[in-house]
C-alpha cells in the first residue's frame, strides 16, 4: 500500500495532495465537531478555517444495531449537525449474522469504488481488510500521542503492521459471572485465580447448592477461540508470536491453559460434558435458571439475568474480571465493532470528519445510553448519567481494561478454523500436548 502522504492506494483515483497540517485544520476548522477536540486535535494552530465549496456526499455501512434508536438515526443526527457532509446510511444485517455482514463489506470494498466511505467492522476483520489494501491508515489523522483516551486493548486490535487502520468505537469482552448468594455461603470472596475458582465451585457443587460449578463455551465455533484466548493469555501465553508469523499454541503456557479447561470436565468435573457442544446461549440458560455458580460469557447476559420473566437469579449475580493463573493477569477476549475508512474513498476528508464524530466522546456517550453498547473511552465509565441509566455498563471498566484481541493476522479466517478444530480435538481426547503440536504445525503453514 502506498503511503497516503505520497498518493492513493492502488486502484483508487488520484486525490489532491493535502498536508498533515491541512488535514488537521480540516478537522478543527471545517468540522468543528465535538469529537475533534476530544481526540486531541484541538484549536490554536493559528491557521484559517477551511470551508468546503459544496456538501460532500459519502456513505456509511454498518451492521444493524438497535436500541432506543438506530444507526440510521445516528447518521441523520450527523447530517443535521453541519452543512459540509451528507452521509447515506447503508444498513447491513444484524451482528448475529456476522458472516453476512462480513461478506457484504468484502463485496463492496473489493470493488475499490470508494463505497462505503466509512464502515464499522468486527475487530477480527481489521487485519484482513488492511492487508487487502481496503482500509486507510489513520496515523497522520490520529497521531500516537492523541490515542490515550481509548482502552489500550482496543487500540491494539485496531493496529496492524504497526499502523492504526481502525478507530475504536464500542466494545464487548468476556467476563466472569457469579452467584452472589452461593459465593457468600462459600467464602464470599470472588476468586482471582483459576485454581481457587475450581476449588470453590467443586465445594458448592458437592454441597448441593448448584448443579454446575463453572460454565463456559466449548463448541467448535468462534466462541471457543474467545475462551481459549482468555485462558491462555491469563497464563502469560499466546496463540501467535508477536510478529504473527509463527504459532505459540504448543508452548507450555498455552498447553497448561487448555489442559485446565479439559480438567474442568474430566478431573474436577465442575463443568458438564455438554459444554463441548455449547456456545453462548446454551451456557447462559442453566446459569440464569439458577443451576450454576460461575460462568464465562458476554455482557448481553446481565439484563437477561435481571429480568424476572427470564431469570431465577434476579439480584443474585455479580460480574468480575475473569480469573488468571499464578503470575498471570486477567484477560478478556475483545469483541465489538470498530470504525474504518475505505482506502479508495474519493472524499477522504469528509470520511475523516464522520469518523471523528462517530468516535467522539459525545457520540459514544449517546450510543452507550441509547444502544447499551459500551464505549471504548475509559473516561465515559465515570460519567454520572451512564452510571445512573446503565449501572451495569459503568461497572465494567476493570473488565474492559484487560481486554485482549484475538490473533491479529490477515489470515485470521483460516487461523480461527484451525484453532476451533484443534482445540476441540484436545478437549475431547484429553491429548492436549499432541493436539497442540499438530495445531501449531498447521497454523505455522497458514501464517508462515
Amino acid at each position: 500500500m502506498t503511503d497516503i502522504k505520497k498518493g492513493p492506494v492502488s486502484g483508487s483515483k488520484p486525490v489532491a495532495h493535502v498536508t498533515i497540517a491541512d488535514r488537521r485544520q480540516f478537522l478543527i476548522g471545517s468540522a468543528g465537531l465535538l469529537g475533534a477536540a476530544t481526540l486531541g486535535l484541538g484549536t490554536g494552530l493559528g491557521v484559517r478555517r477551511a470551508r468546503a465549496q459544496s456538501r460532500a456526499e459519502i456513505s456509511f455501512a454498518s451492521a444493524a444495531f438497535f436500541g432506543k434508536e438506530t444507526f440510521g438515526d445516528l447518521i441523520k443526527a450527523f447530517n443535521e449537525s453541519q452543512d459540509r457532509v451528507l452521509v447515506k446510511n447503508i444498513e447491513l444485517p444484524r451482528p448475529s449474522s456476522s458472516t453476512e455482514v462480513y461478506q457484504g463489506l468484502v463485496q463492496q470494498l473489493a470493488r475499490r469504488t470508494g463505497t462505503p466511505d466509512v464502515f464499522s467492522q468486527d475487530v477480527i476483520w481489521i487485519a484482513g481488510f488492511t492487508a487487502a489494501g481496503w482500509a486507510l491508515p489513520l496515523d497522520e489523522y490520529f497521531p500516537a500521542d492523541k490515542r490515550s483516551a481509548y482502552f489500550s486493548g482496543t487500540l491494539n486490535a485496531c493496529t496492524y503492521d504497526g499502523k492504526l487502520t481502525a478507530l475504536p468505537w464500542f466494545m464487548d469482552s468476556g467476563m466472569f459471572y457469579y452467584r452472589t448468594d452461593v459465593l457468600e455461603k462459600h467464602g464470599g470472596k470472588v476468586p482471582e485465580n483459576w485454581a481457587d475458582m475450581a476449588t470453590i465451585a467443586a465445594a458448592a457443587q458437592k454441597a448441593g447448592d448448584i448443579d454446575f460449578g463453572y460454565l463456559w463455551q466449548g463448541k467448535q465455533a468462534e466462541v471457543l477461540v474467545c475462551d481459549a484466548v482468555e485462558i491462555i493469555t491469563s497464563n502469560n501465553g499466546a496463540i501467535l508470536a508477536p510478529d504473527g508469523k509463527s504459532s505459540l499454541i504448543n508452548q507450555k503456557a498455552a498447553v497448561d491453559a487448555i489442559q485446565f479447561l479439559h480438567g474442568t470436565i474430566a478431573t474436577s468435573k465442575i463443568s458438564p460434558q455438554d459444554v463441548l457442544s455449547w456456545d453462548e446461549e446454551p451456557s447462559r440458560q442453566p446459569f440464569t435458571s439458577g443451576k450454576a455458580m460461575f460462568m464465562r460469557n458476554w455482557s448481553y447476559v446481565y439484563p437477561i439475568a435481571q429480568d424476572a420473566k427470564a431469570s431465577q437469579v434476579v439480584d443474585k449475580i455479580g460480574v468480575a474480571p475473569l480469573p488468571s493463573f499464578p503470575g498471570g493477569k486477567s484477560s478478556a477476549c475483545l469483541g465489538g465493532y470498530q470504525l474504518g475508512v475505505n482506502a479508495n474513498s474519493k472524499q477522504r476528508e469528509a470520511a475523516i470528519e464522520l469518523l471523528t464524530w462517530l468516535s467522539s466522546t459525545e457520540t459514544q456517550h449517546r450510543i452507550a445510553l441509547n444502544f447499551g453498547l459500551a464505549p471504548t473511552r475509559p473516561a465515559l465509565f465515570q460519567d454520572e448519567k451512564i452510571k445512573t441509566e446503565q449501572p451495569f455498563m459503568a461497572s465494567l471498566e476493570k473488565v474492559f481494561t484487560g481486554a485482549t484481541a484475538r490473533p491479529i493476522t490477515p489470515e485470521y479466517a483460516k487461523v480461527t478454523l484451525a484453532l476451533q478444530s484443534g482445540i476441540s480435538k484436545a478437549l475431547v481426547s484429553g491429548n492436549v500436548q499432541a493436539e497442540m503440536d499438530a495445531l501449531a504445525t498447521q497454523i505455522d503453514q497458514i501464517v508462515g
